[in-house]
């Protein structure tokens, strides 16, 4: 098929390589406008930019493709459809409705949960075991669009924000190529969309991950998994920002432990590999920080450099 790419980061660009791979002709990536970055604030490419000329593909970068200006160059491809995966900017129906097969989008949940921009974090913090991607024929709304095709993924005990992302932008990639073969075909089936039983997932903030002790050692700990890579989840220690990258919920009082349990937020055990903070339910054991000016660290890394002190109370910053 002759398609139109539409995407930025990097969850689109397995997707695009798999395109590539199963012989479709790619006619155009679509992808947001470069954007400084880094001290010297130099100019970076979209990750779907770089891999579009790797590829020979041409890149077409509107700040607003609502615009009829933007509108007429698409149509200027004679495209058979258009596949959208976390593109960032709404569709209008011109687009929409311009080719054949319409607007075919990668989403990664299973849908109606999870719909917005953030559905990878959402379902790990909110303790889903399992979770997926979709495809979907786009309409006008938020991620309601006619489901086509599903592929579930367990989340792992372990599972953050990062492994998800990349074992969903493995599976929507795969899914993709699928659907566009039924399509082809006329076998694809469409399903309407009920109610989400869930909440919108909405994108990520820096200040989602200031850790609130007064909850539970397993909601805690999911924010942590959640937020892993970004924007991560932090707390206050000896005024300073202390980020949290790895940590696993103890349910109960904590075996063991060489303080009482105190107020959430309280060191209640120091051991070689780890510390341990009461919350409001259970403990936090604590295996992976960052404090400022440093690179993640191992605790057992944090504890020979810096001391730790039983008693000491952790802080919402």
């Amino acid at each position: 098929m002759r398609v139109i790419f539409m995407g930025t980061p990097d969850f689109s660009v397995g997707t695009l390589e798999a395109l590539v791979a199963a012989g479709h002709d790619v006619c155009l990536a679509v992808t947001q406008p470069d954007k400084p970055k880094g001290r010297g604030k130099e100019m970076q490419f979209p990750p779907v930019k770089e891999t579009a000329i790797k590829h020979g593909i041409p890149v077409y970068q509107p700040k607003k493709i609502r615009e009829p200006e933007c509108v007429e160059e698409l149509r200027k491809y004679n495209a058979d459809v258009m596949v959208v995966v976390a593109f960032g900017q709404i569709l209008p129906k011109t687009i929409l409705e311009m080719t054949p097969y319409g607007c075919i989008n990668v989403h990664a949940s299973l849908l109606p949960k999870y719909r917005g921009a953030a559905p990878i974090q959402w379902s790990i913090i909110e303790g889903e075991a399992v979770t997926g991607v979709t495809t979907m024929q786009m309409d006008e709304g938020l991620d309601t669009g006619d489901m086509i095709m599903k592929e579930e993924v367990p989340i792992a005990e372990d599972e953050t924000g990062e492994s998800l992302h990349d074992k969903l932008a493995a599976a929507g990639a795969a899914l993709c190529v699928e659907t566009l073969k039924a399509l082809e075909d006329k076998s694809a089936v469409f399903e309407k969309q009920g109610e989400s039983p869930t909440a919108y997932a909405k994108m990520l903030t820096k200040e989602m991950g200031n850790i609130d002790w007064n909850q539970s050692a397993v909601q805690i700990e999911r924010l942590v998994r959640g937020l892993n890579s970004w924007p991560s989840a932090y707390t206050r220690w000896n005024g300073k920002v202390m980020k949290i990258w790895r940590a696993k919920a103890e349910t109960g009082p904590a075996a063991g432990s060489q303080a009482g349990g105190g107020q959430p937020g309280t060191v209640t055990e120091i051991r070689k590999d780890s510390f341990a903070v009461q919350t409001g339910d259970g403990v936090l054991r604590v295996y992976e920080v960052q404090i400022p000016g440093k690179k993640r660290m191992e605790t057992s890394a944090f504890l020979r450099g810096y001391t730790m002190e039983l008693g000491t109370v952790l802080t919402r910053e």
